[in-house]
């Protein structure tokens, strides 16, 4: 269970990386890169889609051939707006160079080519509420499966009030047994506010105990 939880290996550059093989599992992937303004990061995509997310901050994006501009707009997480995201399919390059300190995620998934690249956000993403009392947080929906934006690679926001659940009722997602259950790897990246604050996660083993 202790290898659940990851903690940044950095504070400047690439801070989190997180494979499929790091992690023991098939799909899914994460990193992240806290930048200070001038800094540039430039990767493949390989036979994996990836969504870049501004978490936080600005940077000037190419990726798959393409000038995407200046991306971002909010310059800290907790203001809650929409984020801007990039969308870039298997077989591709990109670059961020940041215009201001700012942190990006990259989310990926393997890809089958099946979508092109595009931008997503903040237009379109609407922060929603989900859930009742306690168990009440507020989505914003970058990419569901509710759009078609990505072959496999599912990736959202959630912001949590102080004292409430997520990820609540209780639940997995180790069986494909639609509609049922569903087969899914997942991967969180948690942000407290303040940053002094803590948090509780309760994962559970194979025989419940």
């Amino acid at each position: 269970m202790s290898q659940l939880q990851r903690k940044p290996f950095g504070t400047r550059g690439e801070v989190h990386r997180i494979t499929p093989e790091s992690a023991g599992w098939r799909y899914v992937g994460f990193s992240l890169h806290r930048l200070r303004a001038g800094d540039r990061v430039e990767e493949v995509t390989g036979d994996r889609e990836v969504i870049l997310v501004m978490v936080e901050g600005k940077a000037r994006l190419t990726g798959a051939g393409q000038e995407w501009g200046e991306l971002g707009d909010r310059m800290n997480v907790f203001e809650k707006t929409p984020p801007h995201c990039l969308y870039l399919p298997n077989g591709s390059d990109w670059q961020a160079e940041a215009t201001t300190d700012c942190t990006l995620a990259v989310c990926s998934a393997p890809g089958k080519g099946g979508h092109e690249a595009r931008r997503i956000g903040p237009d379109g993403i609407t922060l929603t509420e989900r859930g009742k009392g306690t168990n009440t947080r507020h989505i914003n929906n970058i990419a569901m499966e509710q759009e078609d934006y990505a072959d496999s690679l599912l990736v959202t926001e959630v912001f949590t009030p102080a004292g409430h659940w997520s990820s609540y009722p209780s639940h997995r997602h180790d069986e494909d047994d639609f509609p049922r259950i569903t087969y899914l790897e997942e991967t969180y990246y948690h942000r407290l506010n303040p940053a002094s604050g803590f948090g509780v996660q309760r994962v559970y083993t194979d025989d419940g105990s």
